[in-house]
């Protein structure tokens, strides 16, 4: 099991430094800060004294060694807009984000999951299709298509809900559902399939043709067995809590982390840009690192495994 852990760290690592490492070469070749945050009418001294205060004149390799080693002290550079710290503006957007996203996974958690366990355990019924086909049209709409569709209907046309902005409780209500309906239908299809796949399986008949009640059956070996492909999506969604509101967030006028991206990469505010891209690909690799656990936890045959490679 050590071994494993140890295994995952390192593979973490290294993602980290890729994603750190392309982050930064994709924004470097992606244009030069200085002609976009300084005034077009700025002289062309006020330009390269622009470039030479942030070190933008410097060789790129010698630029990503100063970023790297300052990363391993902890510090993620200053935003080129209003010389703040880069992890201070983003802490200030996260509470934001969460504000929309954890209720949005719940609302994925408690409408996927029980719609494709009742839609598998009435296969072919009239409630399967109808969920099924819910959850493709969920599945296929764009979330800003959504996003506009619920403004329209319930802040234009009806003027039950606010149509933006944070100003209460009631103007999360929309970007809530727009984030949290796609999500849901991901989680029916799949856990629909994987509840499927369990229920044709051998251990299952022998069980019932044992005596075990269909309801038991069904609560002690479909579901665990069911779980483990739908804790990787969970994972996955759980991963994109911060990266998974930038087009909602964008609709609805949200002040979160992924409007905050979208401003910072048009004005090329490089250090604030690669201080999300790294926020995320953290988040996203701690919620692969757990749901591996979790396949332990769920599959015993990992365990056993784990123990014998050890």
């Amino acid at each position: 099991m050590l071994r494993f852990l140890a295994f995952r760290l390192s593979r973490s690592l290294l993602t980290l430094v890729l994603v750190v490492t392309f982050a930064f070469v994709v924004l470097r070749l992606s244009g030069d800060p200085a002609l976009i945050i300084m005034s077009p009418d700025a002289p062309p001294e006020a330009v390269a004294a622009f470039r030479r205060s942030w070190g933008l004149d410097d060789p790129l390799w010698m630029q990503y060694l100063r970023y790297f080693t300052a990363i391993l002290h902890g510090d993620l550079g200053n935003s080129m807009r209003d010389g703040r710290s880069a992890i201070a503006l983003v802490g200030e957007r996260i509470p934001a984000t969460l504000a929309l996203t954890l209720p949005a996974l719940a609302l994925k958690l408690g409408l996927g999951i029980p719609a494709g366990i009742y839609a598998a355990l009435h296969r072919n019924s009239f409630a399967d299709r109808a969920v099924m086909l819910l959850a493709v049209a969920g599945f296929t709409v764009p979330s800003f298509v959504l996003g506009l569709l619920l403004v329209l209907v319930f802040a234009v046309q009806l003027g039950w809900l606010p149509s933006g902005g944070q100003d209460t409780w009631m103007h999360a209500i929309l970007p809530v559902i727009t984030l949290g309906m796609g999500g849901a239908a991901v989680l029916a299809r799949f856990t629909r399939s994987a509840m499927l796949e369990v229920l044709g399986q051998p251990y299952m008949r022998t069980a019932l043709a044992k005596g075990v009640p269909w309801h038991v059956a069904v609560r002690r070996h479909a579901l665990p067995n069911a779980a483990i492909p739908t804790v990787t999506i969970v994972g996955f969604m759980v991963g994109s809590l911060l990266a998974g509101a930038v087009v909602v967030e964008s609709v609805f006028s949200w002040p979160g982390v992924g409007r905050l991206l979208v401003v910072a990469v048009a004005n090329r505010d490089l250090a604030v840009v690669q201080c999300i891209l790294l926020l995320v690909a953290a988040t996203m690799i701690t919620a692969n690192l757990v749901v591996d656990l979790l396949y332990g936890v769920l599959d015993p045959r990992l365990r056993m495994g784990a123990r014998e490679a050890a």
